[in-house]
């Protein structure tokens, strides 16, 4: 459905301009990711939304750039309370005006957060869905709402992994904000879900956006679970390599959680457990440890999912084989999401399967889970690139093998499957795409069970072309056929395969198939030894990085933030790349909003300028970081709030700048334009001796204005 546009008189090329200076502005970067920007832009002109976009893939921009550009408030429903905390620290971090209402938080924050939202000062407000719905009869004709966006919207769908109660009553929404525009993000979603979420919300004319799925940075691994010491040596080889960065082990079991975090800390490494069993200030706790820094590695069941927004996450290993694929992709999905190489694990073992099919069979919708454990069975035991198989899950075609994950790297004996695989494909299409695997298996083999005689399929052409293939190799075929998207399976229509795409493409042409043999799983080798390099003197660029980390480590303390919002890991790496040497410099690197380059560059260049003498960044009088703020459009009220400074501070400095001629006439008059400097003028003419002109006139004016007017009128020769 769209709604009322805020930019009808304005072209999408316009609203690109202006996005993309309020993503340099606030957020300190250059270009938009694929996507990001057709997202912008549609929710800018009113239209409802779904958005499917890979954890790590910049979801959260495509409604926090509208939110800043559209006039009155946007709405964010979250379904963690440390989740919203997270990314309201993120925005505040780069002088977004964010805030969240949650239980944490005592009643005197809420209030003050109440107060601010009907003071018009607050741009983005978190909030959890039953809070919404109890506050919103209330605000809907006090606030000005522009914009409602859905995060983890996978939640309201009953074919989510992650399904929650809560979330379906945000059907009432379209009824309560009938001309606001509302859009649903979620990183991992199949078509089921994608399709029930915009039925809930009653999204009846929405545009759907689907990004790539793909995260090359990631590596995916998967092995048979070995026994307990070699899987902590595995464990330990990882926190090993990565001694400064986070990882999480995702367990299966609370239980497993406590064993996994008790034997690393008994070897040495700072582990924490976290399930949902646990107190709710040791999970807060144990949450705060690891967003700063203070732990290496979580052992975590599930719960520790979507509340996770660190960006320096190098590492994920999955204990246990997780119960679909979905949320096994959201999991991986932790690591890595600055864009720097990250690595995964998955061990799995028959007593997981066991224990989840368990858990799929006494589930409510027990036919579903089931099928998607058995996906995820197949991924563990495939013998093609995973990559390959989990873009396919989410309907996305990679025609090459990534070359990042352990079957790429020992591929297994691959052969030309072209004529099985059209043999299938040409049964498949012959039946009308009315049966799945075990039945197609059979219509190749020429199968003669009563079911299959009976709905025709021993008269079609394909029937028994494969019987010379056994069927265990038929089953293999298939299996790969389906992990490389050739076929997709109808979960919602009995598990019935069609044929995609791509599949119709090979069925009608000669290119060959290339397929792994069906002749035993290599095991990956994970905890390589390397060989030990001798030292060297560090270099220049390495002292660099040591002195960006430690002013990073002091900040966030100073702060009380987590470090990864101070400056990131990518950030950190182009400063010693770049190696600024002035504010305007160093705001060019990508990750430095205009709020960090004013605050942090004083105390980055200093610590630079003691790595080497030859390199000696400028570190600009305070006037001139107001300068800096100003001639990149930002208010004087804007510039003190920034800065944490009072606004006639800010004054002040564009008043010395004006004396010293580094204003220009109409950066002057953009402070205080012609007229209003004459009225000035003319009422401080007026007065009579012994009359003081801020008693009497200042309440007209913002503070510290007059104190600008003057300087300029003396400077001017209008006043002596």
């Amino acid at each position: 459905m769209a709604h009322t546009s805020r930019f009808e008189d304005i072209t999408d090329r316009q609203l690109g301009e202006r996005a993309h200076a309020m993503l340099r502005r606030f957020f300190g970067y250059s270009s938009f990711r694929p996507g990001q920007l057709d997202i912008i832009i549609t929710l800018l002109r009113g239209r409802d939304t779904v958005v499917l976009m890979p954890t790590g893939g910049g979801k959260s921009i495509t409604f926090q750039i509208p939110a800043l550009m559209l006039p009155g408030l946007t709405i964010v429903v979250s379904p963690l309370l440390s989740l919203m905390r997270d990314q309201v620290e993120a925005l505040t971090a780069n002088g977004i005006p964010a805030a969240t209402l949650n239980s944490l938080q005592s009643d005197d924050e809420n209030r003050a957060v109440a107060d601010a939202l009907t003071a018009g000062h607050i741009k983005l407000l978190y909030i959890s869905p039953e809070r919404l719905l109890a506050d919103l009869p209330r605000w809907n004709s006090s606030l000005d709402i522009s914009l409602v966006a859905i995060d983890e919207a996978h939640c309201i769908s009953h074919w989510g992994h992650d399904f929650r109660p809560d979330y379906t009553r945000l059907s009432e929404l379209r009824s309560a904000l009938p001309t606001v525009p509302i859009v649903a993000l979620t990183a991992t979603a199949d078509r089921l879900t994608r399709d029930d979420i915009a039925r809930q919300l009653r999204l009846d004319d929405h545009a759907t956006f689907i990004t790539s799925f793909d995260r090359p940075n990631l590596s995916l691994n998967v092995m048979p679970a070995p026994k307990g010491a070699r899987r902590f040596e595995i464990i330990s080889t990882m926190i090993d390599r990565h001694p400064h960065d986070v990882g999480i082990v995702y367990c299966l079991s609370r239980k497993t959680t406590e064993t996994v975090a008790a034997e690393l800390v008994r070897r040495g490494y700072r582990a924490a457990p976290y399930h949902a069993a646990l107190p709710p200030q040791q999970r807060l706790d144990t949450q705060n440890a690891f967003r700063e820094g203070r732990l290496q590695v979580v052992a975590a069941t599930v719960a520790f999912g979507m509340g996770i927004d660190k960006s320096n996450i190098r590492w994920v290993i999955h204990y246990n084989m997780p119960s679909c694929i979905e949320s096994y992709y959201q999991e991986i999905g932790r690591a890595g999401r600055d864009g720097m190489p990250s690595q995964t694990i998955m061990f799995y073992s028959v007593q997981d399967l066991i224990s989840l099919r368990h858990f799929a069979e006494e589930s409510g919708q027990a036919g579903v889970n089931l099928e998607k454990l058995k996906r995820m069975e197949q991924y563990a035991e495939a013998k093609i690139c995973r990559r390959r198989m989990l873009l396919s899950y989410f309907g996305e075609t990679l025609d090459h093998d990534c070359g990042n994950c352990d079957v790429c790297l020992s591929p297994p004996q691959r052969y030309d499957a072209s004529t099985p695989v059209r043999m299938a494909l040409s049964a498949m299409v012959r039946v009308g795409e009315q049966v799945g695997a075990s039945m197609l298996t059979d219509i190749l083999r020429g199968s003669a069970r009563a079911d299959l005689r009976a709905h025709g399929f021993d008269r079609i052409k394909t029937y028994g072309v494969g019987r010379d293939i056994p069927a265990s190799d038929w089953h293999h075929i298939i299996l790969q056929m389906i992990q490389l998207g050739i076929v997709d399976i109808a979960y919602d229509d009995g598990n019935k395969l069609r044929v995609t795409d791509y599949g119709r493409r090979i069925l009608y042409s000669t290119e060959p198939v290339m397929l792994a043999r069906n002749d035993g799983y290599d095991n990956y080798r994970a905890g390589r030894k390397t060989t030990p390099q001798p030292r060297v003197k560090p270099d220049v660029s390495t002292l660099m990085l040591a002195a960006l980390v430690d002013v990073r480590e002091k900040l966030s303390a100073k702060e009380g933030t987590a470090s990864y919002l101070v400056l990131s890991d990518p950030t950190i790496r182009a400063i010693v790349e770049k190696k600024p040497l002035t504010m305007a410099a160093f705001a060019m690197i990508e990750g430095i909003s205009e709020r960090k380059a004013a605050l942090y560059w004083g105390p980055v260049a200093k610590a630079l300028s003691k790595v080497s003498p030859a390199f000696k960044p400028v570190v600009e009088h305070s006037r001139y970081t107001s300068l800096f703020l100003f001639r990149r459009g930002t208010s004087p009220a804007d510039i003190a709030r920034i800065r944490g400074i009072q606004i006639q501070t800010v004054y002040s400095h564009l008043a010395d700048l004006a004396v010293a001629c580094e204003l220009t006439h109409s950066e002057i008059d953009s402070v205080v334009d012609p007229t209003t400097l004459a009225r000035i003028v003319a009422q401080y003419k007026s007065l009579g001796p012994g009359e003081k002109m801020y008693e009497l006139y200042a309440s007209q004016y913002p503070d510290g204005l007059l104190t600008f007017a003057f300087a300029v009128a003396r400077m001017r020769g209008l006043i002596g």
